[in-house]
């Protein structure tokens, strides 16, 4: 296993009593298309978290089938729209503490907001990033809301 994926099993574990399955896959899991090709199920049911400079980072899990709305954003987290943009890679690995494309949807460096695209509460499992772009895992709906303090919220385009 990936020591960043590995690195993140052992922050969930300790953090949330919480055993990840991590699933690896060489070809990378880049694109919400790409993990949900890789593990065989729709692509409404990746996780994806985004970071967003709102303006302080603030973390978004959206359905991999949705694209996060700057506007919705805005309203939700109570701030201008022109204060919402996508957060630089160096931010994100600063405060959050993991690179794009492998940002899990908690055990972040920095404690900030996360919301979640509430279209995922829909499923019985989604798969979210484990640390690498080539890594994922499975968690219901209600873990990954409970273990990253996520709130529900419509941020859909």
């Amino acid at each position: 296993m990936h020591r960043r994926a590995a690195a993140f099993a052992e922050r969930a574990e300790q953090e949330h009593d919480f055993a990840v399955d991590v699933h690896e896959f060489p070809e990378g899991t880049k694109t919400a298309h790409d993990a949900a090709a890789a593990v065989g199920c729709d692509v409404a049911q990746i996780a994806s978290s985004l970071v967003f400079a709102a303006p302080e980072p603030v973390v978004v899990v959206t359905s991999g089938a949705n694209r996060v709305s700057e506007e919705k954003l805005a309203a939700t987290h109570e701030v201008g729209e022109s204060a919402v943009e996508m957060a630089d890679a160096d931010a994100v690995r600063e405060t959050i503490g993991w690179s794009i494309g492998g940002v899990p949807p908690f055990c972040h460096d920095t404690a900030v907001p996360v919301y979640i695209d509430e279209t995922l509460l829909a499923f019985d499992t989604v798969w979210a990033a484990a640390g690498t772009p080539e890594a994922v895992f499975p968690i219901t709906p209600e873990h990954l809301r409970e273990f990253a303090g996520a709130q529900p919220a419509d941020v859909a385009k």
